[in-house]
């Protein structure tokens, strides 16, 4: 039994829901630096206040995927319920987040908001997976891809438009944000729950005897993968391994007085690897349960995932780089200024935004032309050349002087971008097993959470350390973070088809 082709409406209307998800996100990454400097955070603490984000993705995304593998309601079907729960709660948190009176309840905020829009936005990647064939998949992720960025361009800008064309200001007393930024988050809770409601009502799932077919017939083909079995011994010793890892740096961290941001990266460690040993423990007394699957299956990663694991990795560390610092780098490079009350500033910080919103304008243009590309060379191929064109609009932002000079920075990055959201996803859906789509899905999304948690840990102590606490350097790390992912694409396993006409 094989999974029908779709038509071009119908993956339409399965990817809309993005368009709001990728609104919301946006106006997160664009603003939230902008919203701690402005309640009183220091530039150099600005990566550890985001770790509210990455810290929750980690935990949210597995545990959604693996309950949404497991989930079947008979009028919203498997991935569905998720979508909507987490498009109800990241609504409230955007009206929420530019209310915040004081820096700690922001941060607080940005721990629900990520949380709730990761609840929404894990289960959208195995849709594809569950919906299509595989080659279709390129397609239904370029497709995710375009709304990512029509939704990103909206509400990157909205800011920009509101104090540039509707004449809003966005100046505040020192300590409140702005009306710009408020009004831009009202709309984007709107924009998130309604573009999520249409694609809950116009998309439909397969039922769950259905699934059992393709799993059935994806098992065969994914035998030599699902049947390698992780041992109780192997487990506890990379769990020790981990562990022990994690206590030494962590203790080699307060013997030397380094950063404490450095402690994220250590003590987590020592968590991870006491979590697998527990699982392994558990398993020994024969107990089976959501955990222990969890910590196991981390250890049967399909080839071709750990391969996009690095690559993965240093592209994200790259966005996040930016994210975190575009901000403060382009104010204080180009602007010359910190002073967050200021007109300059806040003209900035506007245009920084702006940018951002030319970021997902171009991904959403080029979208459709990169499986294009790929049939013509290959995704591998295709992924190299869109990554090394970001990268050198990354590091371009450290040579501009003149901050219109930056549209062309961010055209290399839009394209990026857009590859970033289509092609691993899609060279990874092929090597995973049907009834763990959701799950591995949401595991791979750990290689977009842990360089953040990286960049969290390490930016702040590298900008402090080797560029004078200068933030225009961590774009530039990220620049070269980026081309390094893209030749790390070329040892990735994958010789599936792309069809492009739909």
């Amino acid at each position: 039994m094989k999974k029908r082709k779709l038509s071009f409406w119908e993956i339409w209307n399965m990817s809309f829901g993005f368009l709001g998800i990728q609104f919301g996100f946006a106006l997160q990454n664009a603003n939230t630096s902008r919203i701690f400097e402005t309640l009183g955070a220091e530039v150099d603490e600005l990566a550890v206040y985001w770790l509210a984000a990455p810290v929750t993705g980690l935990i949210v995304q597995p545990i959604i995927g693996y309950f949404s593998d497991r989930t079947w309601h008979p009028k919203l079907g498997r991935r569905r319920p998720y979508f909507l729960v987490g498009a109800i709660l990241a609504s409230i948190a955007l009206c929420l987040m530019p209310n915040s009176p004081v820096l700690w309840m922001a941060i607080g905020t940005l721990w629900i908001m990520d949380a709730s829009i990761n609840i929404s936005m894990e289960p959208f990647r195995a849709f594809v997976g569950d919906n299509l064939p595989e080659e279709q998949r390129t397609v239904g992720f370029a497709m995710q891809s375009f709304f990512i960025g029509i939704g990103g361009f909206v509400g990157s800008a909205m800011p920009w438009v509101f104090s540039n064309w509707l004449d809003i200001s966005s100046e505040a007393p020192e300590g409140v944000i702005p009306d710009t930024v408020k009004y831009s988050f009202y709309i984007g809770a709107a924009a998130f729950l309604l573009a999520v409601l249409w694609t809950v009502i116009r998309s439909k799932e397969y039922s769950p005897e259905e699934f059992e077919a393709f799993e059935k017939m994806e098992a065969a083909e994914h035998a030599s993968e699902n049947q390698q079995e992780v041992t109780t011994n192997k487990q506890n010793t990379i769990g020790l391994i981990m562990m022990l890892v994690g206590l030494i740096s962590t203790m080699g961290l307060v013997y030397f007085e380094l950063k404490k941001d450095l402690y994220i990266l250590s003590v987590g460690l020592a968590i991870v690897g006491l979590l697998f040993l527990l699982a392994a423990a558990l398993r020994k007394k024969n107990v089976d349960n959501g955990f222990v699957n969890i910590m196991t299956d981390l250890l049967r990663m399909p080839t071709t995932m750990k391969q996009l694991a690095s690559v993965q990795f240093f592209s994200w560390f790259a966005m996040f780089s930016m994210w975190i610092y575009a901000t403060s780098g382009v104010t204080s490079h180009i602007y010359g200024t910190s002073d967050t009350s200021s007109a300059l500033y806040n003209e900035g910080a506007d245009w920084v935004g702006f940018l951002m919103g030319i970021k997902f304008l171009v991904a959403a243009l080029v979208a459709f032309l990169i499986p294009v590309l790929a049939k013509y060379t290959s995704r591998k191929v295709a992924h190299l050349v869109c990554l090394t064109l970001g990268g050198i609009g990354l590091i371009s932002y450290f040579f501009v002087s003149n901050p219109d000079y930056l549209l062309v920075s961010m055209i290399g990055v839009g394209i990026a971008w857009a590859s970033i959201l289509s092609i691993p996803y899609a060279m990874l859906t092929g090597a995973l097993p049907a009834n763990k789509m959701g799950y591995y899905m949401g595991v791979f999304n750990f290689f977009i959470v842990i360089p953040q948690i990286v960049a969290a840990s390490i930016l702040g102590f590298m900008l402090s350390t080797f560029f004078d606490s200068e933030p225009i350097y961590a774009l530039v790390v990220g620049g070269v973070s980026m081309i390094l992912a893209g030749f790390l694409t070329l040892r990735v396993s994958d010789n599936a088809s792309v069809e492009i006409n739909e």
